[in-house]
């Protein structure tokens, strides 16, 4: 017997669709504030720096193309002068190590390390501004 109402599968879809709309949405807000942050960057003198990628392995730092400004004192994410955001993690392999790695952007999120363990996470605008409020010093 038909029913009207919308099966499991479609409930499931309904909301997988629904989260990929709130994750573009935000993408695009993260965007606004990662070249808010690049205009405010260059108006304060803090200058972008070659950006390396961590091997998987943690062992190795790879080169890479991206010249950028690190969010984290570990070196894991970044934003680059193009405007995106990456997260620097990349295969280890010995190609990588004498041609440099590449690093693909990331979707953008408010929320840094949203679903990590407890204290780990951060806004993208706090992390943003305490990028600039360091200028040119290191973490």
């Amino acid at each position: 017997m038909p029913t009207d109402e919308p099966s499991s599968r479609d409930n499931a879809l309904n909301r997988a669709r629904s989260f990929e709309r709130q994750r573009e949405a935000e993408a695009i807000k993260a965007k606004e504030l990662i070249r808010g942050f690049i205009v405010e960057a260059a108006e304060r003198g803090v200058e972008p720096r070659p950006l390396t990628a961590r091997g998987y392995s943690g062992r190795w730092r790879y080169k890479t193309s991206l010249t950028g400004w690190y969010l984290k004192r570990d070196r894991t994410l970044a934003v680059g002068t193009d405007g995106e955001y990456y997260i620097l993690s990349v295969p280890d392999g010995i190609a990588a190590r004498f041609k440099g790695a590449t690093v693909d952007p990331a979707q953008a999120v408010m929320e840094i390390g949203r679903g990590g363990r407890d204290g780990e996470s951060l806004p993208l605008a706090d992390a943003l501004e305490r990028r600039l409020n360091l200028g040119n010093e290191d973490f």
